[in-house]
């Protein structure tokens, strides 16, 4: 329910990033392309933008030659109302590709989905949204209850 670039619009929209991480297995082209899918699919939400981050980085430090080789990422700009359907496309997209992580950062909190059970991921991805919805219940109150 956009309805344009106001300020205020501003004040309740959030970024999350995605970070998609696959083993030897997957070439740059590949990897590329499932971003596309997954960009493709997060657009079918209520999301204000999803746009593709290009990263030339080494593979994170720890990473076994050969076990990381290339990464995707993806910038999605959204209302904190639309993070919980966000993660379930993730989810749902993750199980049938040859993608072996996808980190989700929102606001200096990283989930990583892909290495648990379904019901594992499923009580992560609650925890994370629970993490999220409490700090910013933190934020002062003008407005006493």
């Amino acid at each position: 329910m956009s309805r344009g670039n106001g300020v205020d619009e501003m004040a309740v929209a959030d970024r999350m990033r995605l970070v998609l991480s696959g083993g030897d297995e997957l070439d740059v082209e590949e990897l590329d392309s499932l971003t596309g899918q997954l960009r493709k699919r997060l657009l079918e939400l209520d999301v204000d933008d999803v746009k593709v981050e290009r990263s030339d980085a080494a593979p994170p430090p720890g990473a076994k030659p050969g076990e990381l080789i290339t990464v995707g990422a993806l910038a999605v700009t959204l209302a904190p109302a639309v993070f919980r359907p966000a993660l379930r496309v993730v989810e749902a997209w993750l199980r049938n590709r040859p993608v072996r992580t996808v980190k989700v950062e929102v606001d200096g909190r990283i989930l990583e989905l892909g290495q648990a059970s379904p019901e594992e991921q499923r009580l992560l991805v609650e925890a994370f949204l629970e993490g999220i919805r409490d700090e910013s219940a933190v934020q002062p109150s003008a407005d006493p209850e």
